[in-house]
């Protein structure tokens, strides 16, 4: 059915219902109608106008069973019911606009959360490899400072035991008034003049080596005496003032083969010999000169044709007695060639009564390993070369330098062994 003119579906439906119902309707002058439907009354209806301009529809319904409302009124309930309907679903797609939209933006939240955490994971990502990088620094600057730590510790260990000896030294210095020192034996080469005038030298400390006695201002080789143990025990040593700027404490020489240098542990341990032609200055004295500060070492060689080398070493020391005069030599230099440290170095002291089978054969004490490439306590053989056959000899047992001939079996006319301070350093005499 189609829509009005009049907005007849915009306004109110008013339904009268008038009982009983008028047998006829007949149609009246102000625009109203009766409808009769299969010779039944169906009832009436006026169409109004109201006051505001607004149409107004007043019907009259019959009660009856059997007949059916007139087709504008039913039209007028299925619009009304379709309106309502239509309402109801702009309403329900309006919520649905809502929540799809409020979907959206929780679909945006989650986008961008999602992208956070991804910038997250590479900033992570970036961080691990950074803090890693670093943790591998880190653990090569503590294998650095480990190593440091260790050589500082050392170092400190050195400085400690210097100290200490140190300390010793002046607490020994201050109960001592001072020493006399003097040449205790002139050398039989002196002129009668130089044997009858000695050197005296008063000293507010006594010296612990030649070197001391030279910085107090003895010039002239010879035998004086030094103080070279804590305990305050005097020694008499022979003092080179001459080679290379002097202050040098002569430990051993062998010059003429006059002294027998096949001694037992006790004698090597005191020493023996002349001060003035071969001695052994003794591996007590020895180690308690060594044992005061860092020595050098330099041994003198001269052949059977009057040709002189050296060898030089910058570090000397001999432990104690208890450690069986453990050698230890480094540091080589001269013009000879080594054979002494290379080989020597780190070796006990044995005798041939210490149960040494090396010490046996070359009827000697020294520093022997399997046996030696230097051996300057051996048998003292004149003119140079030598063989132990005949002897009953097992072995080379010579004043051997090895390098010198290359050969055990040529033994040396002089030999000269002699320590100083690696830090000495000589003075014009006054």
């Amino acid at each position: 059915m189609s829509r009005p003119a009049s907005p007849v579906w915009a306004v109110a439906l008013w339904a009268v219902l008038t009982l009983p119902w008028p047998s006829t309707a007949p149609e009246r002058a102000d625009g109203t109608a009766r409808r009769d439907g299969g010779g039944a009354q169906c009832g009436e209806y006026t169409n109004q106008v109201s006051e505001d301009g607004t149409c107004r529809l007043a019907a009259t319904l019959p009660q009856l069973d059997d007949q059916r409302c007139p087709d504008m009124f039913r039209c007028s309930d299925e619009v009304s019911y379709w309106l309502h309907q239509n309402e109801e679903r702009k309403q329900q797609m309006a919520a649905l606009k809502e929540t799809v939209s409020e979907l959206q933006e929780e679909l945006r939240n989650h986008r961008h959360r999602i992208k956070v955490l991804e910038l997250q994971h590479e900033d992570g990502s970036l961080c691990n490899a950074t803090l890693e990088r670093r943790l591998h620094e880190m653990e090569a600057r503590y294998v650095e400072a480990a190593g440091l730590l260790h050589l500082q510790a050392t170092l400190i260990l050195n400085l400690q035991n210097q100290v200490h000896n140190l300390s010793q030294s002046l607490e020994h210095a201050k109960k001592s008034p001072g020493c006399l020192i003097n040449t205790v034996r002139p050398n039989p080469l002196m002129s009668t003049q130089q044997a009858s005038h000695p050197e005296l030298h008063h000293m507010r400390n006594c010296p612990v080596d030649c070197a001391a006695i030279y910085y107090n201002g003895a010039r002239r080789s010879g035998v004086y005496t030094v103080v070279p143990s804590f305990a305050g025990v005097p020694v008499e040593v022979y003092c080179n003032m001459d080679t290379d700027g002097g202050g040098w404490t002569v430990i051993q020489r062998r010059a003429d083969g006059s002294v027998s240098f096949d001694r037992s542990w006790r004698e090597y341990g005191a020493g023996f010999g002349d001060l003035h032609s071969e001695f052994w200055l003794g591996n007590r004295h020895i180690h308690d000169l060594s044992g005061r500060g860092d020595y050098s070492l330099r041994i003198d060689l001269e052949d059977w044709s009057n040709k002189r080398k050296h060898a030089l070493y910058q570090h000397f020391s001999v432990e104690d007695e208890e450690h069986r005069y453990r050698l230890h030599v480094s540091g080589f230099s001269g013009s000879a060639r080594d054979s002494f440290g290379w080989y020597h170095d780190k070796r006990g002291f044995s005798t041939p009564d210490s149960g040494d089978i090396c010490a046996e054969i070359s009827h000697g004490g020294w520093w022997y390993g399997q046996c030696f490439y230097a051996n300057l306590n051996g048998i003292y053989y004149g003119g140079g070369h030598y063989t132990p056959k005949g002897r009953g000899h097992l072995g080379p047992d010579g004043i051997v330098w090895h390098s010198w001939r290359d050969s055990d079996y040529y033994s040396l006319r002089k030999v000269a062994m002699m320590i100083r301070p690696r830090t000495f350093r000589n003075r014009l005499s006054p």
